[in-house]
């Protein structure tokens, strides 16, 4: 099915009468098989609303996401949080799109400045599990009612309904950006260099980790970019080497790559993807036996390559976060829970959710669990 407005939308839910696979470009293949109907939005596509002097953009959640960018780019805008494109991790192809966007909560290396895609979502329409056409937040800055509910899509993977337009706060593009880096440095010493990087008053919009470098992205006007690139290497010394790479077009594509995590695309194995304390990061490392990490957000967020099938949390114990298997076999994926479990409390908070949204159980059944 695939319904070309809100309207055809509602009643394919209210009809049917068994489980729906919700599917937006299909470039996000995470989480368990779901066995059901396919149910399409690339019909609800459109940007209804851009107003680049309110930093405000409202498309159809259907809307292809390198339309919207091309729009913003045309006015000097983006999206704050960096929306990663994971295709080439996952093998997917498809075309990514705004509602597909905000279903997974996608967030770049901006996140470390910006916030997630969740924090600058303004607004959202969408069709719940019984059919009804559901209105939060607004089109608009100054009117932001309801927000919690707004957040709680953001993330929730077509669980809890069928996002059909959604409204963002939008950025200006930064004149200039630089990358301060660290080559070669150790795991142990770029998380506690990235820590004193981020807390430094040199705002830095992104910190990642590779074996070649340790890696802080300053951004803004140029003369303040080369200002504070300068600082942040004075701050950095200690560490080790100093180099930095300059040029607005050679960072993005840098950042881009960290973002898509391009490291481990192609690469044979199953991809882990952790969210935890930064100065957790170099302890569970060591307990996870991973053919190859990187690191962004500072340490935050870790990406792991592991043997197929391996059971990543079962062999790193307990730790403060949360795993996600992001890729794997179809076999692996039904044996091994994609998303980290929730603790009871919140397992029955959640399950109280999708029984008010979703009553029948229709949507994406058994995707996250």
């Amino acid at each position: 099915m695939r319904p070309a407005d809100e309207t055809e939308l509602a009643e394919a839910i209210r009809a049917a009468v068994g489980p729906l696979r919700l599917r937006g470009g299909g470039t996000r293949d995470v989480g368990r098989p779901v066995a059901g109907e396919v149910l399409e939005t690339g019909g609800l596509s459109g940007i209804t609303l851009y107003e680049p002097g309110a930093l405000t953009l409202v498309a159809g959640a259907g809307t292809p996401l390198a339309e919207v960018e091309a729009a913003l780019a045309a006015e000097g805008q983006r999206l704050p949080f960096e929306p990663p494109d994971w295709r080439g991790l996952l093998g997917t192809a498809g075309t990514s799109t705004l509602g597909g966007v905000v279903a997974a909560n996608a967030s770049g290396p901006r996140r470390l400045m910006a916030g997630a895609c969740r924090d600058s979502l303004i607004g959202v329409r969408f069709v719940d599990g019984s059919g009804t056409v559901v209105k939060n937040g607004g089109r608009v800055m100054k009117n932001v009612t309801g927000y919690d509910l707004v957040k709680l899509m953001a993330g929730s993977w077509g669980t809890l309904g069928v996002l059909t337009e959604v409204a963002f706060r939008v950025l200006p593009v930064p004149e200039s950006a630089a990358t301060v880096m660290l080559p070669g440095i150790g795991l142990a010493a770029a998380v506690t260099a990235m820590a004193a990087a981020v807390g430094s008053p040199f705002e830095v919009t992104g910190a990642a980790w590779s074996p070649e470098a340790a890696m802080l992205r300053i951004e803004g006007f140029a003369a303040s970019v080369a200002y504070r690139a300068g600082r942040l290497s004075d701050l950095l010394a200690p560490f080790g080497a100093i180099a930095v790479e300059e040029g607005r077009e050679a960072v993005a594509a840098r950042w881009r790559g960290i973002g898509d995590m391009a490291d481990f695309a192609g690469q044979p194995g199953d991809v882990w993807r952790l969210s935890v304390k930064p100065s957790d990061a170099p302890g569970i490392i060591a307990r996870m036996g991973a053919e190859a990490v990187r690191l962004d957000w500072a340490g935050g967020l870790i990406w792991a390559l592991l043997a197929p099938g391996t059971d990543l949390r079962a062999r790193i114990g307990a730790f403060a976060g949360h795993a996600t298997l992001m890729r794997a076999s179809v076999e692996t994926r039904a044996k091994i829970a994609p998303f980290q479990p929730d603790p009871a409390p919140l397992a029955a908070i959640t399950a109280g959710l999708r029984a008010k949204f979703d009553p029948r159980g229709i949507l994406n059944p058994g995707l996250m669990g």
